[in-house]
Protein backbone atom coordinates (compact mmCIF):
# COMPACT_ATOMS: atom_id res chain seq x y z
CA UNK A 1 0.00 0.00 0.00
CA UNK A 2 2.77 2.41 0.99
CA UNK A 3 4.68 1.63 -2.22
CA UNK A 4 1.65 2.52 -4.31
CA UNK A 5 1.15 5.75 -2.40
CA UNK A 6 4.78 6.69 -3.03
CA UNK A 7 4.21 6.37 -6.78
CA UNK A 8 1.92 9.39 -6.49
CA UNK A 9 5.06 11.35 -5.64
CA UNK A 10 6.63 10.63 -9.05
CA UNK A 11 6.28 14.28 -10.23
CA UNK A 12 8.34 15.35 -7.23
CA UNK A 13 10.93 12.69 -8.11
CA UNK A 14 11.21 14.24 -11.57
CA UNK A 15 11.85 17.67 -10.06
CA UNK A 16 14.34 16.17 -7.59
CA UNK A 17 16.13 14.38 -10.44
CA UNK A 18 16.48 17.58 -12.44
CA UNK A 19 17.98 19.32 -9.41
CA UNK A 20 20.45 16.44 -8.90
CA UNK A 21 21.51 16.53 -12.58
CA UNK A 22 22.00 20.33 -12.55
CA UNK A 23 24.10 20.11 -9.37
CA UNK A 24 26.10 17.24 -10.89
CA UNK A 25 26.85 19.27 -14.01
CA UNK A 26 27.91 22.33 -11.99
CA UNK A 27 30.55 20.18 -10.25
CA UNK A 28 31.55 18.42 -13.48
CA UNK A 29 32.10 21.79 -15.21
CA UNK A 30 34.04 23.21 -12.26
CA UNK A 31 31.51 25.96 -11.56
CA UNK A 32 31.07 24.50 -8.08
CA UNK A 33 34.55 23.65 -6.74
CA UNK A 34 35.77 20.36 -5.26
CA UNK A 35 38.65 20.50 -2.78
CA UNK A 36 41.57 18.07 -3.10
CA UNK A 37 43.75 17.08 -0.14
CA UNK A 38 47.35 15.92 0.06
CA UNK A 39 46.62 12.62 1.80
CA UNK A 40 44.63 9.53 0.76
CA UNK A 41 40.87 10.06 1.01
CA UNK A 42 38.74 6.93 0.49
CA UNK A 43 35.00 7.46 0.11
CA UNK A 44 32.50 4.66 0.76
CA UNK A 45 29.04 5.48 -0.58
CA UNK A 46 25.97 4.41 -2.49
CA UNK A 47 23.24 5.84 -4.70
CA UNK A 48 20.28 4.75 -2.56
CA UNK A 49 19.09 5.54 0.95
CA UNK A 50 20.65 3.08 3.41
CA UNK A 51 20.94 -0.69 3.48
CA UNK A 52 23.79 -1.39 1.05
CA UNK A 53 26.48 -2.37 3.56
CA UNK A 54 28.57 0.78 3.98
CA UNK A 55 29.34 0.09 7.65
CA UNK A 56 30.86 -3.42 7.27
CA UNK A 57 32.67 -2.27 4.11
CA UNK A 58 34.25 0.60 6.06
CA UNK A 59 35.27 -1.87 8.76
CA UNK A 60 36.83 -4.11 6.09
CA UNK A 61 38.97 -1.16 4.95
CA UNK A 62 40.06 -0.45 8.52
CA UNK A 63 41.27 -4.03 8.93
CA UNK A 64 42.98 -4.00 5.54
CA UNK A 65 44.80 -0.73 6.30
CA UNK A 66 45.64 -1.46 9.94
CA UNK A 67 49.28 -0.52 9.38
CA UNK A 68 48.31 3.14 8.88
CA UNK A 69 46.98 5.80 11.21
CA UNK A 70 43.35 6.00 10.11
CA UNK A 71 40.56 8.47 10.75
CA UNK A 72 36.92 7.71 9.89
CA UNK A 73 34.81 10.78 9.20
CA UNK A 74 31.03 10.48 9.09
CA UNK A 75 28.09 12.84 9.10
CA UNK A 76 26.80 11.09 12.22
CA UNK A 77 23.26 10.51 11.03
CA UNK A 78 20.68 10.60 13.83
CA UNK A 79 22.88 12.40 16.36
CA UNK A 80 21.54 15.26 18.46
CA UNK A 81 24.71 17.36 18.18
CA UNK A 82 25.98 19.63 15.43
CA UNK A 83 29.37 20.53 14.01
CA UNK A 84 32.65 18.65 14.43
CA UNK A 85 32.64 16.08 17.25
CA UNK A 86 35.54 13.77 18.04
CA UNK A 87 34.54 10.43 19.54
CA UNK A 88 35.79 9.74 23.06
CA UNK A 89 34.90 7.54 26.03
CA UNK A 90 31.85 9.72 26.73
CA UNK A 91 30.44 9.30 23.21
CA UNK A 92 26.93 7.93 22.77
CA UNK A 93 24.67 7.22 19.81
CA UNK A 94 22.97 10.52 20.61
CA UNK A 95 26.22 12.51 20.45
CA UNK A 96 27.86 10.96 17.37
CA UNK A 97 25.39 8.50 15.80
CA UNK A 98 25.12 4.71 16.05
CA UNK A 99 27.53 3.76 13.23
CA UNK A 100 30.39 6.07 14.34
CA UNK A 101 29.93 4.78 17.89
CA UNK A 102 30.26 1.23 16.58
CA UNK A 103 33.54 2.15 14.82
CA UNK A 104 34.87 3.82 17.96
CA UNK A 105 34.10 0.84 20.19
CA UNK A 106 35.53 -1.75 17.77
CA UNK A 107 38.79 -0.08 16.70
CA UNK A 108 40.81 1.41 19.53
CA UNK A 109 43.62 2.68 17.29
CA UNK A 110 41.31 4.47 14.85
CA UNK A 111 40.14 8.07 15.22
CA UNK A 112 36.40 8.52 14.70
CA UNK A 113 34.83 11.92 14.10
CA UNK A 114 31.56 13.34 12.79
CA UNK A 115 30.91 16.57 10.91
CA UNK A 116 28.23 17.68 8.44
CA UNK A 117 30.83 19.66 6.52
CA UNK A 118 33.39 17.11 5.34
CA UNK A 119 35.92 19.81 4.38
CA UNK A 120 35.90 21.17 7.93
CA UNK A 121 36.23 17.65 9.30
CA UNK A 122 39.11 16.68 7.00
CA UNK A 123 41.01 19.86 7.83
CA UNK A 124 40.78 19.04 11.54
CA UNK A 125 42.01 15.47 11.02
CA UNK A 126 44.52 15.60 8.16
CA UNK A 127 47.68 16.63 10.04
CA UNK A 128 47.69 13.68 12.44
CA UNK A 129 46.59 10.84 10.15
CA UNK A 130 47.91 8.89 7.18
CA UNK A 131 44.50 8.56 5.54
CA UNK A 132 40.83 9.37 6.03
CA UNK A 133 37.87 7.14 5.23
CA UNK A 134 34.70 9.06 4.43
CA UNK A 135 31.64 7.09 5.46
CA UNK A 136 28.66 7.85 3.18
CA UNK A 137 30.02 10.90 1.35
CA UNK A 138 29.72 10.00 -2.35
CA UNK A 139 27.20 12.82 -2.87
CA UNK A 140 29.40 15.28 -0.94
CA UNK A 141 31.02 16.66 -4.10
CA UNK A 142 32.72 19.58 -2.33
CA UNK A 143 35.41 17.02 -1.43
CA UNK A 144 37.37 15.42 -4.27
CA UNK A 145 38.07 11.99 -2.80
CA UNK A 146 41.08 10.20 -4.22
CA UNK A 147 39.32 6.82 -4.31
CA UNK A 148 35.57 6.21 -4.51
CA UNK A 149 33.94 2.88 -3.66
CA UNK A 150 30.30 2.80 -4.70
CA UNK A 151 28.08 0.04 -3.29
CA UNK A 152 25.13 -1.69 -4.96
CA UNK A 153 23.03 -4.29 -3.17
CA UNK A 154 22.87 -7.49 -5.22
CA UNK A 155 19.13 -8.14 -4.74
CA UNK A 156 18.18 -4.62 -5.86
CA UNK A 157 20.55 -4.21 -8.78
CA UNK A 158 18.25 -5.87 -11.32
CA UNK A 159 15.15 -4.05 -10.07
CA UNK A 160 13.76 -0.80 -11.43
CA UNK A 161 14.31 1.98 -8.91
CA UNK A 162 12.99 5.53 -8.68
CA UNK A 163 14.51 8.68 -7.27
CA UNK A 164 13.31 10.18 -4.00
CA UNK A 165 10.63 10.71 -2.84
CA UNK A 166 8.79 8.10 -4.95
CA UNK A 167 11.72 5.68 -4.64
CA UNK A 168 14.88 5.24 -2.60
CA UNK A 169 17.52 6.59 -5.02
CA UNK A 170 19.15 9.82 -3.88
CA UNK A 171 21.40 10.14 -6.92
CA UNK A 172 21.11 9.44 -10.63
CA UNK A 173 22.48 6.15 -11.97
CA UNK A 174 24.96 7.92 -14.26
CA UNK A 175 26.84 9.17 -11.19
CA UNK A 176 28.36 5.70 -10.89
CA UNK A 177 30.86 6.77 -13.55
CA UNK A 178 32.73 8.78 -10.86
CA UNK A 179 33.56 5.66 -8.84
CA UNK A 180 36.80 3.72 -9.01
CA UNK A 181 35.21 0.47 -7.81
CA UNK A 182 31.60 -0.64 -8.20
CA UNK A 183 31.16 -3.09 -5.33
CA UNK A 184 28.11 -5.37 -5.43
CA UNK A 185 27.27 -6.26 -1.82
CA UNK A 186 25.28 -9.04 -0.11
CA UNK A 187 25.92 -11.39 -3.01
CA UNK A 188 24.74 -15.01 -2.73
CA UNK A 189 27.24 -17.74 -1.87
CA UNK A 190 28.20 -19.43 -4.10
CA UNK A 191 28.05 -16.74 -6.76
CA UNK A 192 27.29 -18.18 -10.17
CA UNK A 193 29.15 -16.80 -13.16
CA UNK A 194 25.88 -15.87 -14.87
CA UNK A 195 24.86 -13.76 -11.86
CA UNK A 196 28.27 -12.12 -11.75
CA UNK A 197 28.04 -11.25 -15.43
CA UNK A 198 24.52 -9.88 -14.94
CA UNK A 199 25.88 -7.36 -12.44
CA UNK A 200 28.55 -6.25 -14.88
CA UNK A 201 25.99 -5.92 -17.68
CA UNK A 202 23.73 -3.84 -15.47
CA UNK A 203 26.47 -1.50 -14.22
CA UNK A 204 28.22 -1.13 -17.60
CA UNK A 205 31.60 -0.09 -16.15
CA UNK A 206 34.11 2.10 -17.96
CA UNK A 207 37.47 0.60 -18.89
CA UNK A 208 38.96 2.17 -15.75
CA UNK A 209 36.32 0.72 -13.40
CA UNK A 210 36.10 -2.69 -11.75
CA UNK A 211 32.87 -4.46 -10.79
CA UNK A 212 33.59 -6.62 -7.74
CA UNK A 213 31.37 -8.73 -5.49
CA UNK A 214 31.26 -9.05 -1.71
CA UNK A 215 29.17 -11.17 0.65
CA UNK A 216 28.16 -11.10 4.31
CA UNK A 217 29.75 -13.22 7.02
CA UNK A 218 28.01 -13.63 10.38
CA UNK A 219 29.93 -14.02 13.62
CA UNK A 220 28.95 -15.42 17.01
CA UNK A 221 26.14 -13.84 19.00
CA UNK A 222 27.42 -11.25 21.50
CA UNK A 223 25.51 -10.19 24.60
CA UNK A 224 24.64 -6.50 24.48
CA UNK A 225 25.54 -5.80 28.13
CA UNK A 226 28.25 -8.31 29.05
CA UNK A 227 30.95 -10.42 27.42
CA UNK A 228 28.86 -13.56 26.95
CA UNK A 229 29.12 -15.20 23.52
CA UNK A 230 27.25 -18.06 21.91
CA UNK A 231 27.23 -19.54 18.43
CA UNK A 232 24.36 -18.86 16.11
CA UNK A 233 23.82 -22.61 15.83
CA UNK A 234 23.13 -22.77 19.57
CA UNK A 235 19.74 -21.08 19.06
CA UNK A 236 18.45 -23.67 16.59
CA UNK A 237 14.74 -24.16 17.17
CA UNK A 238 14.51 -21.17 19.55
CA UNK A 239 11.81 -18.53 19.44
CA UNK A 240 13.63 -15.38 18.34
CA UNK A 241 12.42 -11.91 19.20
CA UNK A 242 14.16 -9.79 16.56
CA UNK A 243 14.61 -6.05 17.10
CA UNK A 244 15.81 -3.95 14.15
CA UNK A 245 16.06 -0.29 13.23
CA UNK A 246 17.97 -0.68 9.96
CA UNK A 247 17.13 0.02 6.32
CA UNK A 248 17.04 -3.60 5.12
CA UNK A 249 16.71 -6.37 7.72
CA UNK A 250 15.88 -9.08 5.15
CA UNK A 251 19.41 -10.60 4.88
CA UNK A 252 19.47 -10.94 8.68
CA UNK A 253 16.03 -12.55 8.68
CA UNK A 254 17.14 -14.98 5.97
CA UNK A 255 20.16 -15.95 8.08
CA UNK A 256 18.06 -16.48 11.22
CA UNK A 257 15.55 -18.61 9.28
CA UNK A 258 18.33 -21.16 8.88
CA UNK A 259 17.97 -21.75 12.63
CA UNK A 260 14.24 -21.37 13.29
CA UNK A 261 10.87 -20.55 11.78
CA UNK A 262 9.70 -18.77 14.95
CA UNK A 263 10.79 -15.15 14.46
CA UNK A 264 8.80 -12.32 16.03
CA UNK A 265 10.05 -9.19 14.32
CA UNK A 266 9.87 -5.81 16.08
CA UNK A 267 10.78 -3.63 13.10
CA UNK A 268 11.54 0.10 13.13
CA UNK A 269 12.90 2.55 10.50
CA UNK A 270 16.62 3.03 9.85
CA UNK A 271 18.45 4.91 12.64
CA UNK A 272 15.25 4.90 14.71
CA UNK A 273 15.65 6.26 18.23
CA UNK A 274 14.14 3.58 20.43
CA UNK A 275 11.64 4.80 23.01
CA UNK A 276 11.18 3.34 26.48
CA UNK A 277 7.72 2.11 25.48
CA UNK A 278 9.21 0.26 22.49
CA UNK A 279 11.57 -1.65 24.76
CA UNK A 280 8.84 -2.30 27.32
CA UNK A 281 6.64 -3.83 24.59
CA UNK A 282 9.54 -6.03 23.48
CA UNK A 283 10.17 -7.16 27.04
CA UNK A 284 6.46 -7.82 27.64
CA UNK A 285 6.21 -9.91 24.46
CA UNK A 286 9.33 -11.87 25.41
CA UNK A 287 8.23 -12.56 28.97
CA UNK A 288 4.71 -13.46 27.79
CA UNK A 289 6.07 -16.33 25.73
CA UNK A 290 6.00 -19.60 27.69
CA UNK A 291 8.63 -21.29 25.54
CA UNK A 292 11.81 -21.91 27.53
CA UNK A 293 14.15 -21.71 24.55
CA UNK A 294 13.83 -18.09 23.50
CA UNK A 295 16.19 -15.20 22.85
CA UNK A 296 16.22 -11.52 21.84
CA UNK A 297 18.46 -10.73 18.87
CA UNK A 298 19.30 -7.35 17.39
CA UNK A 299 21.91 -5.91 15.03
CA UNK A 300 25.27 -4.55 16.09
CA UNK A 301 24.24 -1.06 15.00
CA UNK A 302 20.99 -1.22 16.95
CA UNK A 303 22.85 -2.47 20.02
CA UNK A 304 24.61 0.89 20.24
CA UNK A 305 21.26 2.56 20.92
CA UNK A 306 20.18 -0.15 23.36
CA UNK A 307 23.14 0.82 25.55
CA UNK A 308 21.57 4.22 26.18
CA UNK A 309 20.61 5.05 29.75
CA UNK A 310 17.35 3.45 30.85
CA UNK A 311 17.26 0.49 28.48
CA UNK A 312 19.91 -1.50 30.34
CA UNK A 313 17.79 -1.65 33.50
CA UNK A 314 14.89 -3.06 31.48
CA UNK A 315 16.88 -5.68 29.55
CA UNK A 316 19.90 -6.52 31.72
CA UNK A 317 18.57 -9.86 33.02
CA UNK A 318 17.28 -11.01 29.63
CA UNK A 319 19.18 -12.88 26.89
CA UNK A 320 19.72 -9.88 24.61
CA UNK A 321 22.32 -10.54 21.91
CA UNK A 322 23.47 -8.84 18.72
CA UNK A 323 24.71 -10.65 15.63
CA UNK A 324 27.89 -9.08 14.22
CA UNK A 325 28.50 -9.09 10.49
CA UNK A 326 31.54 -8.62 8.30
CA UNK A 327 31.99 -8.41 4.56
CA UNK A 328 34.42 -10.42 2.50
CA UNK A 329 35.05 -10.66 -1.22
CA UNK A 330 35.25 -13.68 -3.46
CA UNK A 331 38.86 -14.82 -3.95
CA UNK A 332 39.77 -13.15 -7.24
CA UNK A 333 37.78 -10.01 -6.43
CA UNK A 334 39.43 -9.83 -3.02
CA UNK A 335 42.90 -9.87 -4.57
CA UNK A 336 41.97 -7.10 -7.00
CA UNK A 337 40.20 -4.96 -4.40
CA UNK A 338 42.92 -5.24 -1.75
CA UNK A 339 45.65 -4.46 -4.29
CA UNK A 340 43.84 -1.38 -5.57
CA UNK A 341 43.30 0.04 -2.08
CA UNK A 342 46.78 -0.76 -0.76
CA UNK A 343 48.49 0.65 -3.86
CA UNK A 344 46.41 3.82 -3.79
CA UNK A 345 47.26 4.49 -0.15
CA UNK A 346 50.93 3.58 -0.55
CA UNK A 347 51.41 5.90 -3.53
CA UNK A 348 49.51 8.83 -2.07
CA UNK A 349 50.44 8.77 1.60
CA UNK A 350 52.67 11.66 2.60
CA UNK A 351 55.43 9.47 4.07
CA UNK A 352 55.64 7.17 1.02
Amino acid sequence: MLKHLRLLLFPLSFIYGMAVIIRKKLYDWGIMPSVKFDLPIICVGNLSVGGSGKTPTTEYLVRLLSGYKIAILSRGYGRKTKGFVLADEKATAMSIGDEPLQYYQKFENVTVAVCEDRIVGINKLKENHDLIILDDAFQHRSVCAGFNILLFEFSKLQKFQLLLPAGNLRDVFSSRKRANVLLVTKSPVPLLHVAQQASINELQPDNSQLVLHSFLKYGDLQHVYNKEERSLGSVKGFKIFLLTGIANPQPLIDELKKQTTSIFHHEFPDHYTFKTNDIKKLKLAFEGENEKEKIIITTEKDSQRLRNAGFKDLLLNLPVFYLPIEVDLFERDKINFDSLILNYVKINTRNS
